[in-house]
């Protein structure tokens, strides 16, 4: 099973979506195992955009992540960083497909609603940025045999 990070960003939280994109994950069939609220401090911004940092907006970029508290969660499933980017659809959210979280709640490219792993890898790193090892649960998913065949697993 793969892990990956999904960020409820600023713009989700003041609009009231947390329970709408964490049903969307729900619905999709991944399993919660990690979630929690909170304030992104400096070095976690600087760290999680590193890539933007000599960007000229990564001031906007930062400004707006530490407007108000964040949402991380870790979702575990087959495939899950893949099925997690489906379900929140491409970055640029006016062109995000309908039906994609991104597409039905958001227009903008920064006020996207969410942020998700882009990779196995950048998934594995993103999870142990946001949680520790205690904040990750372990537990029967009992509906899974409602979700995957055997061999999926």
């Amino acid at each position: 099973m793969e892990r990956t990070l999904v960020l409820i960003k600023p713009d989700g939280i003041q609009r009231g979506l947390v329970g709408e994109v964490t049903k969307r994950f729900e619905t999709k069939g991944l399993k919660l195992v990690g979630m929690k609220m909170m304030t992104l401090e400096d070095a976690v911004v600087l760290e999680h955009y590193a890539h933007l940092v000599d960007k000229p907006f990564f001031a906007g970029v930062k400004k707006f992540m530490q407007s108000t508290p964040v949402i991380a969660q870790c979702w575990e499933g087959v495939d899950a960083v893949s099925a997690v980017r489906i379900v929140v659809g491409i970055t640029k959210a006016r062109e995000a497909d309908c039906g994609s979280i991104r597409g039905d709640l958001s227009m903008g490219f920064q006020c996207n609603v969410v942020h998700a792993s882009d990779s196995t890898d950048t998934a594995k790193r993103e999870v142990e940025r946001f949680f520790k090892p205690e904040e990750i649960y372990e537990y029967d998913k009992t509906e899974y045999m409602h979700v995957y065949t055997d061999d999926e697993m």
